[in-house]
C-alpha cells in the first residue's frame, strides 16, 4: 500500500508532465532535463505494446479456454492424402501466457519507476537543483548503486530459471495435462482442483499411494538424517580422539566413497544386492544362508537396505563436517572444565555436544531436505521397487520425488505430477523454515560463545 500512496501524491503534487507520463512514459523526465533517460521510459513502453500486440495477445486471449482448436487430419480429394490441418498448442498457450503476464507485470513496475523519476525531477528543478543526466545516473551503478549492479543479473536469472518455471508447474497442477491430453493433437483443459482431489479424497488408489508414500518419505528421510549425523559424530569423535593415532590416515579411508561417482558406487552395490550377485554368491558359498536373500524384492527389506547404503555414503560427509567442528572448540573451554572436576561424560554433554548441535543445525536441516528429495539413492539402488499393486504407478520405495519422476517421464501424467511437486515444496518449506527458526542456532545466534 505503500507505493500506490506515494504515487497518488507524487501525481497529485506534480506538474502537467508528472501527470503526463502515466499516459506516455518518460515524458516527465524528458520535460524536466532527463531527456535520455527519458527516451529509456518511453521505448520501454512501445516495446511492451507491441510484444503484447503482436506475440503475447494470440496466447493470453485463449487462457481461459487453453485452446479450442485441435490439430486434425483432413482428407485432400484432389491428392488422395491425409493434409494436416495445424490447430492450438495448449502447452504453448500456457507456457507464453506466463511469459506475456511476466512482461505486463515488468511493464507496471517500470510504470511506477517512471512516475517516481518524473516527480522527483520535478521537484528538483522547481528547487533549483541540477536534474542529474542519464551518464550521472549510470556512473552511479559503479558507485554508490553498486549494489543495484551485482544483484541485477542474479534476480533477472532466479526470475527466469525459477520463479517463472514454478508459477508454470502450479498452473499444470490445476489442468489435465496427462498421457492422453498431449497438445497439439489432443488438448488439456483446466479442471480445478481436481488433481487435489484424487489425491485426498476422488481416487482410492491414489489417495492410498500418497498416503503410503508420503509416510515412508518421512520415515526415510528422519532413519538417513539421524543415522548419518549420530554415526558421523561418533565417528569424528573416535579419530579426532586424542590416543588415536594417524589421523589423517582414517580420515582418508572413511571418506574414498565420497572419491568415487555417487551413481558409481549405488549401480555397483545395487548389482552385488541382486539374487545371483556377489554378495548373495557370498553368503551361500560360505553356507550363512540356503537361499539368496531378497535384499531388493522384499519390501520391508529394501527400505532397510536403502538406509544402511544411505549410512555408508552419508556419515563421511558428517564425519568430516564434525572433524572441522571438533578442531575448532576452543581447547581452554575443556581444560576448564577438567579442573571443574567434569568427567568425560559431562564434558561431551556440557560442551561438544551443544557446541556441534549448534554449528550443525542448519547443515542438518540442509541434509534432512536433501533426504526428502534423494533420488539418486532411492532409484539407483531398487528404481523404487518393489513393485506393488497396491500403489498407483509406484514401489514400496519409492519417495513422493522419485514418484512425480516415474508419472512424468514413464506415465507422461505431468498434471498429477506437479500437485505432488507442489506438497514437496510445501512440505520441505514448512519444516526447514519451522525447525530452522525455532532452533538456537537462530534464537541464540548473538549469545553463544
Amino acid at each position: 500500500m505503500r507505493l500506490p500512496r506515494e504515487l497518488f501524491r507524487t501525481v497529485r503534487s506534480g506538474n502537467w508532465s508528472v501527470k503526463l507520463s502515466c499516459l506516455i512514459m518518460g515524458f516527465g523526465c524528458m520535460a524536466n532535463g532527463q531527456v535520455g533517460k527519458g527516451l529509456l521510459y518511453l521505448a520501454f513502453q512501445v516495446l511492451s505494446i507491441l510484444f503484447v500486440i503482436c506475440f503475447g495477445w494470440q496466447y493470453i486471449s485463449h487462457f481461459g479456454t487453453l485452446g479450442e482448436n485441435a490439430q486434425k487430419k483432413v482428407w485432400d480429394e484432389a491428392a488422395q492424402i491425409y493434409r494436416r490441418v495445424p490447430g492450438d498448442n495448449s502447452m504453448l498457450i500456457l507456457l507464453f501466457s506466463v511469459l506475456t503476464f511476466a512482461v505486463i507485470l515488468l511493464a507496471v513496475w517500470v510504470w511506477c519507476m517512471n512516475i517516481r523519476s518524473a516527480g522527483r525531477a520535478y521537484r528538483l528543478r522547481r528547487e533549483g537543483k541540477p536534474v542529474p543526466s542519464l551518464r550521472e545516473e549510470a556512473k552511479t551503478l559503479l558507485d554508490g548503486r553498486f549494489h543495484v549492479t551485482l544483484l541485477s543479473a542474479p534476480m533477472v536469472s532466479l526470475v527466469l530459471f525459477t520463479v517463472l518455471p514454478i508459477i508454470f508447474m502450479i498452473l499444470i497442477a490445476f489442468t489435465n495435462f496427462d498421457s492422453n491430453h498431449q497438445p497439439p493433437g489432443n488438448l488439456f483443459t483446466w479442471t480445478g482442483l481436481q488433481n487435489v482431489t484424487d489425491i485426498f479424497l476422488g481416487s482410492e488408489l491414489k489417495t492410498a499411494t500418497f498416503r503410503g508414500i508420503l509416510l515412508w518419505t518421512v520415515v526415510w528421510a528422519v532413519f538417513a538424517t539421524v543415522t548419518n549425523y549420530i554415526f558421523g559424530m561418533l565417528l569424528a569423535l573416535l579419530i579426532n580422539h586424542k590416543y588415536v593415532k594417524l589421523k589423517k590416515m582414517w580420515r582418508t579411508w572413511f571418506i574414498i566413497p565420497i572419491a568415487i561417482p555417487q551413481f558409481v558406487s549405488l549401480l555397483l552395490v545395487s548389482r552385488a544386492l541382486e539374487p545371483t550377485g556377489a554378495i548373495n554368491v557370498l553368503l551361500m558359498e560360505l553356507h550363512l544362508t540356503e537361499t539368496p536373500l531378497p535384499f531388493l524384492t522384499d519390501p520391508l527389506l529394501a527400505r532397510i537396505t536403502v538406509i544402511v547404503i544411505n549410512m555408508w555414503i552419508g556419515i563421511p560427509y558428517t564425519m568430516m563436517t564434525f572433524s572441522g567442528v571438533l578442531m575448532n572448540i576452543p581447547e581452554e573451554l575443556y581444560e576448564s572444565a577438567e579442573i571443574d572436576g567434569a568427567g568425560p561424560v559431562r564434558r561431551f554433554l556440557s560442551i561438544t555436544l551443544p557446541y556441534m548441535i549448534f554449528v550443525t543445525t542448519p547443515a542438518t536441516i540442509t541434509t534432512f531436505v536433501g533426504n526428502i528429495n534423494n533420488f539418486n539413492v532411492i532409484y539407483l539402488l531398487t528404481a523404487g521397487g518393489p513393485a506393488s499393486l497396491d500403489y498407483y504407478q509406484a514401489g514400496k520405495t519409492d519417495l513422493l520425488v522419485t514418484w512425480l519422476y516415474k508419472l512424468t517421464v514413464d506415465q507422461h501424467d505431468y498434471a498429477l505430477a506437479s500437485t505432488i511437486g507442489i506438497f514437496i515444496f510445501m512440505i520441505v518449506s514448512v519444516c526447514s523454515l519451522t525447525v530452522y527458526n525455532r532452533s538456537n542456532a537462530v534464537r541464540k545466534e548473538d549469545m553463544f560463545q
